[in-house]
């Protein structure tokens, strides 16, 4: 079985559905509420375990009701969490998340600072046992590490480029695979063209490049030359997660063998199929599930 293990945070997400998203200060009414694990990598873990990956999670949770949640959350949907930390006396990561009728959504993320930096712990896993490590650029030091023991053993790395305050030219450095959100290619390298801008990132990681930008599907570069799968069309609910289900996804593909336009185009099915229900997680397909999606599109 394909061994997959991601590095990053684990996050309570609580979500609230409106019609519209605020556009100025008031008080609004939201059509419905609920709460779900969240975080780049978490979830990331949860796709692919739910495509038919044997997945570890590795980050940071507080000793809070929410760590346990989170915990039990990522447990219950296949993925193993023997190798996360919980940190007494802190509290867990939790974010706010908005979601108008369109399925577009605002986040405010809330990156515990009772959580620790440091990474020295990761030295004590054996890496070798993976077939891709994927991280996040939320926990820095943790995404550093386990990258350098993994490169260690040749496994190949996957790193969600989303935004952060920190500079991520080191983790691009260390990237098999450098997989940006549109924001986060931006603030790395100042460009509005995604083919700019991939040229850019490019320069920063002897690995593949590639920029998500929603509606407008997947752009990567291959071989120097510009590369592009469409979205898929489909009934829009909710796109939160979907860039980390994206992520998931890619590095099942890639640890599958697939040959990277085609990784792509599976890990984008994945993810549209995501956004047809509410929620970071519950429209996560099944690999059965995005075959017979695919099989639409042939």
């Amino acid at each position: 079985m394909t061994r997959i293990a991601c590095v990053g945070i684990a996050v309570l997400d609580r979500i609230w559905y409106l019609d519209d998203l605020p556009k100025e200060g008031g008080k609004y009414v939201a059509n419905n509420y609920t709460e779900v694990g969240g975080g780049p990598a978490a979830t990331a873990a949860v796709a692919a375990a739910k495509l038919g990956a044997k997945v570890d999670f590795i980050g940071r949770v507080g000793d809070d009701d929410t760590g346990t949640r989170l915990l039990s959350e990522l447990e219950s949907l296949g993925v193993s969490t023997r190798f996360t930390r919980v940190v007494q006396e802190a509290r867990s990561s939790q974010s706010a998340v908005l979601v108008d009728t369109a399925g577009e959504r605002i986040i405010a993320n809330y990156p515990s600072s009772d959580l620790p930096e440091a990474a020295d712990w990761l030295n004590a896993i054996d890496f070798s046992q993976w077939d891709v490590v994927l991280a996040d650029v939320r926990w820095h030091d943790g995404a550093k590490r386990a990258f350098t023991l993994a490169r260690q053993y040749g496994v190949t790395t996957v790193l969600d480029a989303d935004v952060t305050p920190q500079d991520i030219a080191d983790l691009i450095a260390l990237s098999d695979h450098a997989a940006f959100s549109a924001p986060g290619l931006r603030r790395l390298t100042k460009e509005e063209s995604a083919a700019v801008a991939l040229k850019k990132a490019q320069t920063l990681t002897n690995g593949h490049v590639y920029v998500t930008q929603g509606s407008e599907g997947c752009f990567w570069l291959q071989n120097g030359q510009l590369c592009h799968q469409p979205s898929f069309a489909v009934n829009v609910v909710d796109t939160t997660g979907a860039g980390d289900v994206f992520h998931g996804a890619l590095a099942l593909g890639l640890a599958w063998s697939k040959p990277v336009g085609e990784a792509v185009r599976f890990a984008s099915a994945v993810a549209a199929l995501k956004c047809t229900r509410p929620g970071g997680r519950a429209g996560i397909p099944d690999h059965d599930q995005t075959r017979s999606f695919l099989s639409l599109f042939v």
